[in-house]
């Protein structure tokens, strides 16, 4: 195998392959028109305050979300470099209210691509931290023709690989295809993601909590005793420290590498919380465990939920081991 420092994602992915003799070499195609993919979004994000890009285009998403004009160039980037490639019988993304169909005129697949385009693009004209989110599927539907909603609604656990891009000070995109969890950092000098965070492990604790405060009044009583009890311990002798950037892509980013916990919960206001189980929590569920970390709602593994629905929200704790272990006794003691 090459070395670290010269390994792109492309002979990584190829790498990988040759370890699985019955690889048919879908699934790295798949994985390279992906990159591909972010690197043009990575390309205008970085140039977004010098084009006409920034600002919302006046409509809303199927979330209710303000749809902001760099999530539509995102959206349709990704659907115009995985809709050709014959792999695909169906796609979904968080901007449509649908599943997207394959054109006429292509090849249908057996492979089915779910994402999230720009997740955090509320940040997106305060040069914060954005993202991509996606999942890959097998087809569940029968015979090889066009891809069905049920395709799209499976359990997270049936993924075969999941993966994100960090558009940020560096664009960085991670994956998985159940074998490990590897980063990749686009070199702007030659354009190529190259190997920078081999076989990723997450702490099995960590000190950093993330989640936002501001809805510390419409919590549960179990999430408000974990929070004050944070707040009044020491992790290997120092505070805990509270770190929320408001982008799940980044703030999950950043937990992945140094431990600790993802918080996203229902409240009084929003049962299910905000965050969608099938664009965002499921690939994120994957990554996470696949580096030894837990996700979970509270009292079931993310990625054993069934979505009834394309945006279907949950609450979700995602993070170290020991932490997502410690507020889910905190949840389960006020229920008591």
């Amino acid at each position: 195998m090459a070395t670290k420092r010269f390994m792109t994602l492309p002979r990584h992915i190829l790498e990988g392959e040759r370890l699985h003799p019955e690889a048919t070499g879908e699934l790295s195609s798949i994985l390279l028109q992906l990159g591909l993919a972010a690197k043009l979004i990575s390309l205008e994000v970085n140039k977004a305050g010098l084009v006409d890009i920034l600002g919302f285009t006046g409509s809303s998403n199927q979330s209710g979300d303000e749809v902001k004009k760099l999530d539509i160039y995102a959206h349709e980037t990704l659907i115009k470099a995985m809709d050709h490639g014959g792999h695909f019988c169906v796609m979904a993304s968080e901007e449509e209210g649908d599943i997207i169909h394959i054109p006429a005129n292509h090849k249908i697949g057996k492979y089915v691509l779910l994402f999230d385009p720009l997740d955090g693009s509320s940040n997106i004209d305060a040069n914060v931290s954005i993202g991509t989110i996606f999942s890959i599927y097998k087809r569940v539907s029968e015979g090889t023709g066009p891809g069905t909603l049920d395709d799209c609604l499976q359990s997270g656990y049936n993924q075969v690989a999941a993966g994100y891009v960090v558009y940020g000070s560096s664009t960085i995109l991670v994956y998985t295809a159940g074998h490990g969890v590897h980063g990749f950092t686009l070199d702007p000098a030659f354009g190529e993601f190259l190997l920078s965070h081999d076989d990723i492990k997450i702490p099995k604790h960590g000190r950093i909590y993330s989640i936002n405060e501001g809805n510390y009044f419409s919590w549960d009583k179990g999430l408000k005793d974990y929070i004050k009890y944070l707040q009044a311990t020491q992790f290997e002798g120092k505070p805990y420290q509270a770190r929320y950037i408001g982008s799940m892509v980044a703030d999950v980013h950043r937990t992945l590498l140094y431990g600790g916990i993802f918080m996203y919960p229902g409240d009084k206001r929003n049962a299910k919380g905000k965050l969608r189980l099938v664009y965002e929590c499921n690939p994120m569920s994957f990554i996470i465990e696949e580096a030894g970390g837990r996700a979970t709602d509270g009292m079931q593994r993310i990625l054993e939920k069934k979505p009834e629905g394309l945006h279907e929200r949950t609450p979700i704790y995602v993070g170290s081991v020991e932490d997502v272990l410690l507020v889910e006794k905190f949840l389960r003691e006020a229920e008591e």
